[in-house]
């Protein structure tokens, strides 16, 4: 009933972060939570040094924005307090805003004041009752602006200083993983050398003892980096329609390194690695439409299940009948034919997903598949093939799946223990299934046995299904328009949602809003009453100019967004959504920002509130046409797997990689060129090798050099404004 209490907060800052690129890792402490510590936004403020006897300091306060929030209503009423020399100034109160516009002036004397003393520029949230709430400060060298008479900007409002916590190291801790990254993305020229030099390196594969780049790559990368080179690889040879060709090269360097055919593809490799992104980006609606109706059965009928005598619980199973509870026995008869039934339904499901799997993992398995079979064809390793498919297919995807179905994007919330539990015991069935062996499952889990037949008659069908599966005749090669349907992603999110729509009119309703079905697609946001209504509207995406948070007080809500759209007349429309929950707002707010991130005629600012009466809600301004009073955040979006492709990004995230790596890779390509082949240099496949490894290294030196030049522009152009401000 009442609000959320605070046990404690983590707190990293920014440089830390970026003192460490590969990120931290760690149990941190929570500390206690100092109200003069947590401030947020920017004050406009123009300072300037007037006359010559006597000197003036003019502080001109403008306006605010983005200010914590510190009153019930979801707004503060903040006021300046402006302090030099011991003298102090102080603004008007802005009623319930977080926005305020002051346009007030302040002025001190400076001939009697030392040279060091600081201009002090308070604000404040203003309490009738109780003391003042603080909402942050800047603090300005006065020396240092008398050289440049004027300084007008936003500055950001910084806390007060930390006070000793009583609680320090006793409030609990959490583990987090964080990484800041930060990264300049030149023009894509100057990432075509090195794109065209990768492609060459997975054609036809070279032979003999001579390194190629892939090799070197595969061999020089480490495991705590493993799995982002491989995504990143993954992604650039998707967009060039490469994907295949470049699996098919890793899984040669991976069987060439395998002598027992057990242990194939079990560690994580670079050739796991890249298997395993390789389905998460190509496969991932193929796995939605697998699972989707099975996992969501499971949730919805919540049933307990459980097979191992020593974790029943009677209580949980519930009664017979006539208040008589269950036998052991019978709970695990029940579990069993349950999870015989979760299971019949699953195999059946991918089993007739072999009409409808990507052309593109089709493809991919079809080659591993094949490649397996060449390296050991031996009668007794007849099992080895469907292994090797069965081990990225059921125990890197399917299975990891069914036991984390929030982190597949499955379902919105993790499962409850009894849930967990049931998907667990479905997932082992799975893994079993995928091994393609019964025995050494049921030796180390005897309690499996029960399952053992639906296991056995599973081997059966998957075994027939990956027959089906790389017998397909996938001569469609993955040409330029699967290369562009690729490229541009899955923009597609619905739902139900509360939408209320306004053409320029007050907000004269209570609870304006009403439940719609919500589309978004590449082309169009539309919206209906029902999900298969005939009649519906929509807003076409490039005429859509922002997509932001409205706040609390507006509505009474703090999971409303806005959709500023413009008509055919030149008229602004704006659309609002009620979202259930934060996590639901952002994920509306990063899509529908991701599907409209060409659009060019954006704005640059917006009102995160709204207009009613005669009067903006959050900077209290009268003339609707304002232009807003916050700045707009198109680029603020969260990484879903659904992600349109990045070229650019991706190839500098490698070429990011490879300098790093540019010293080990030059040092094992002089290990891997034996000494008896050095007379063999001058033959025309040593050269293709050779130039081959140096052009990368050429490549990544060029650029660096780009790079450089980049940073050496910005520094001129950040000294020129400094320049321009002094004089």
């Amino acid at each position: 009933m009442s609000r959320d209490d605070v046990i404690g907060k983590v707190s990293i800052n920014k440089e830390a972060l970026a003192a460490k690129p590969q990120g931290l890792d760690g149990w941190v402490n929570l500390t206690e939570i100092d109200p003069d510590e947590e401030v947020q936004g920017e004050i406009h403020l123009q300072i300037s040094v007037l006359g010559d006897i006597p000197r003036i300091l003019r502080c001109q306060v403008l306006e605010a924005r983005d200010l914590a929030k510190k009153d019930r209503n979801g707004a503060s009423d903040p006021f300046v307090r402006v302090r030099y020399n011991c003298k102090t100034h102080e603004s008007a109160v802005i009623k319930k805003s977080c926005y305020p516009r002051w346009n007030e002036s302040f002025e001190f004397e400076l001939d009697d004041a030392p040279l060091d003393t600081p201009l002090s520029v308070e604000v404040w949230d203003w309490d009738l009752v109780s003391k003042n709430d603080f909402l942050g400060k800047v603090l300005f060298n006065i020396h240092r602006l008398q050289s440049a008479h004027q300084e007008e900007g936003w500055f950001r409002l910084v806390p007060d200083k930390p006070k000793h916590s009583q609680h320090e190291g006793t409030l609990g801790s959490l583990r987090l993983q964080l990484r800041l990254r930060d990264e300049t993305v030149l023009p894509s020229g100057h990432y075509q050398p090195l794109t065209e030099l990768l492609c060459q390196s997975v054609g036809p594969h070279l032979n003999g003892n001579w390194p190629d780049l892939i090799m070197l790559v595969d061999e020089t990368t480490t495991a705590e980096s493993r799995q982002e080179v491989a995504s990143n690889l993954v992604k650039l040879f998707l967009g060039q329609g490469l994907a295949k060709e470049f699996l098919d090269v890793l899984f040669k360097l991976e069987l060439d390194k395998t002598s027992e055919p057990n242990t194939l593809f079990r560690s994580n490799s670079l050739a796991s690695k890249s298997m395993e992104s390789f389905l998460k980006v190509a496969g991932m609606q193929y796995l939605h439409r697998l699972l989707g109706p099975l996992i969501n059965r499971i949730f919805e009928e919540k049933k307990y299940v459980e097979l191992d005598p020593n974790k029943v619980e009677l209580k949980e199973a519930g009664c017979t009948g006539l208040h008589r509870v269950h036998t052991e026995a019978e709970v695990i008869q029940q579990s069993t034919s349950l999870l015989q039934s979760y299971l019949s339904e699953l195999l059946h499901a991918i089993v007739q997903s072999a009409s409808y799997c990507p052309v593109a993992l089709c493809q991919a398995f079809q080659q591993l598949y094949q490649c397996v079979n060449k390296r050991f064809p031996e009668p007794e390793y007849r099992k080895v093939k469907f292994i090797a498919v069965t081990s990225f297919l059921c125990l890197r995807f399917i299975s990891p799946a069914i036991m984390s179905p929030k982190l597949f994007h499955l379902r919105e919330k993790h499962a409850d223990a009894r849930t967990s539990r049931t998907l667990l015991l479905l997932a082992k069935a799975i893994q079993t299934i995928g091994n393609l062996d019964t025995l050494t499952c049921c030796s180390k889990e005897p309690w499996m046995v029960p399952l053992q037949p639906a296991i056995q008659l599973g081997i059966t069908q998957l075994k027939d299904f990956i027959i089906r599966l790389v017998s397909c005749d996938n001569s469609e090669d993955l040409g330029l328009q699967q290369r562009m349907s690729l490229q541009c992603g899955s923009m597609e999110k619905e739902g139900f949602i509360l939408l209320h729509r306004t053409k320029d009119k007050s907000m004269l309703m209570t609870s304006p809003f009403k439940k719609y079905y919500v589309s978004l697609n590449k082309d169009t946001l539309s919206y209906a009453r029902t999900q298969h209504s005939k009649k519906s509207s929509f807003i076409s995406l490039p005429r859509i100019r922002a997509v932001e948070k409205v706040e609390e007080k507006s509505f009474g809500s703090a999971n409303v967004m806005q959709i500023i759209s413009s008509r055919d007349n030149g008229l602004v429309e704006k659309l609002y959504l009620d979202c259930k929950s934060v996590n639901e707002l952002n994920q509306w707010l990063s899509a529908l920002r991701k599907a409209c991130s060409h659009n060019t005629d954006t704005l640059s600012s917006y009102h995160p509130g709204i207009y009613k009466g005669d009067r903006w809600s959050c900077c209290h301004q009268k003339d609707k046409a304002d232009p807003g009073c916050d700045k707009t955040k198109h680029g603020v979006t969260l990484q879903e797997w659904y992600d349109p492709l990045d070229p650019d990004l991706e190839s500098q995230l490698i070429y990011r990689h490879l300098i790093g790596v540019r010293q080990a890779m030059r040092k094992k390509y002089q290990e891997m060129i034996k000494p008896e082949e050095e007379d063999d240099r001058e033959t025309f496949e040593g050269e293709k090798k050779l130039d081959g490894v140096t052009r990368l290294f050429s490549v990544l030196q060029d650029l660096q050099n780009s790079h450089t030049a980049v940073e050496e522009e910005e520094r001129l152009k950040s000294r020129n404004f400094l320049l321009e401000l002094q004089t």
